[in-house]
């Protein structure tokens, strides 16, 4: 489960394009951000992608990826010529292939790696689901099968493709736009495939749509309060903005992450079915020879800072990939002893760091808008995640112990088990 939001320079109050996604995963699925730099002579040559090998092309763009570990794909990434792409898991009443093909973390990797601007990557990943499928295992611990959705931006422009199988819908953004879990072009789309088209207009979204499993995954009630948040903000949307509607919890002043009606935008897991959480997140200003992307590196957004990367500065400090069991080493779990020990009394330990954590993005923000008017990058970016690197370790260090945990006893259990799971003790 999933939340990708866009929103094109005439919505935005800095003159730049904005884009945003939540990756919403398992617990334990760690994910990992690196940076792959161009690739060329190899066209022609089997290209192993997650399940199936297929051909490679002349050059590959470089691209920032954030990937759950175990997959060779990528939940959301960019590359070197400003192209970000973001996934949803749609559910149709056709059932998605189990046979193993391309999956829609594969189609995101693929679609940066040969596109140099929005369109050509929606062409690229158009024409390789019509060419190999997609379809397999897209869970790590349980099994889970879907079809994909995507929104694809770059400086002027976005499209949200949705498929099934080897079908296909577009629609090309116009002013901002939200995506979640859930089929929304209906029939005002611009292109869709031949096994759609009926030869007149129609309710693409009504005809594909699984309600049970939207019902589950509360996609069209995410897809709805990410519109509005947009739509409330613009044309005065930042970077900040999109941060805090990735950080959105909805309305219900009684909401914590053991005590919620329905799947937030910011999403933490719980008992039962609600076992996925928001595990890495992005955001990304998209203006030609200044675009700057903001990763966390980790989980839950409302307890993350955003950090700064740029095509060709110094690469921040990544750090060794995660994998599924707890390493001091790796970021993102550096980072998950401080978000699950939060957990324990959740609304009291978000609002001690919720002030430093926005004056800090500040302060960022403008280090880096005063690096690219006067130089310094490499030297801003540096200092931005030593910054937020010192400040998330201060967090967990005075965070007090809990006498009464606010989390209901069926949510500990879960994420005890899943602690254990890990090897994640104190």
């Amino acid at each position: 489960m999933c939340d990708t939001l866009a929103a094109l320079a005439a919505s935005t109050a800095r003159g730049a394009a904005l884009f945003a996604k939540n990756s919403d995963r398992e617990r334990n699925e760690a994910q990992v951000l690196e940076l792959h730099p161009p690739r060329e002579g190899s066209a022609g040559r089997p290209l192993q992608a997650t399940y199936i090998a297929i051909p490679d092309v002349a050059r590959a763009h470089a691209v920032l990826l954030s990937r759950p570990f175990w997959m060779w794909g990528a939940e959301m990434g960019a590359n070197e010529h400003g192209v970000v792409i973001g996934n949803e898991a749609l559910h149709a009443k056709t059932p998605a292939q189990r046979r193993r093909a391309l999956i829609g973390m594969d189609l995101v990797r693929l679609g940066l790696e040969r596109g140099a601007t929005a369109a050509e990557a929606r062409d690229v990943i158009v024409g390789l689901l019509e060419a190999h499928g997609q379809g397999g295992d897209c869970g790590h611990l349980g099994r889970f099968y879907y079809q994909n959705g995507f929104i694809i931006a770059d400086p002027s422009g976005a499209y949200v493709l949705e498929t099934v199988g080897r079908d296909w819908v577009w629609k090309e953004v116009r002013g901002q736009r939200a995506l979640s879990n859930a089929y929304s072009i209906g029939a005002n789309y611009d292109a869709l495939s031949a096994g759609l088209d009926r030869g007149a207009p129609y309710d693409v979204a009504a005809s594909l749509i699984d309600e049970a499993r939207d019902a589950v995954s509360f996609g069209r009630g995410r897809c709805a309060r990410g519109q509005a948040l947009l739509d409330r903000t613009a044309p005065g949307l930042t970077p900040a903005a999109m941060m805090a509607i990735l950080r959105d919890h909805g309305d219900d002043p009684d909401w914590t992450p053991a005590n919620t009606k329905n799947r937030t935008i910011c999403m933490h897991a719980s008992a039962g079915p609600r076992r996925s959480q928001s595990v890495a997140s992005l955001v990304s200003e998209l203006a030609p020879g200044r675009t700057v992307h903001w990763v966390t590196g980790s989980s839950a957004p409302c307890t993350s800072l955003f950090k700064p990367f740029v095509f060709g500065a110094a690469v921040p400090p990544f750090g060794p990939a995660p994998g599924d069991r707890a390493d001091t080493a790796s970021r993102w779990w550096r980072h998950e002893r401080l978000h699950r020990a939060m957990l324990a009394d959740f609304t009291p330990a978000l609002a001690a760091i919720a002030p430093e954590r926005d004056a800090l993005e500040a302060t960022f923000q403008a280090r880096m808008d005063e690096a690219f008017a006067r130089g310094g990058l490499d030297e801003a970016i540096a200092q931005c995640w030593a910054e937020a690197d010192a400040a998330e370790a201060r967090w967990r260090q005075d965070l007090a112990p809990s006498a009464a945990p606010e989390s209901a006893p069926a949510h500990r259990r879960s994420w005890a088990r899943l602690n254990h799971v890990a090897r994640l003790v104190d």
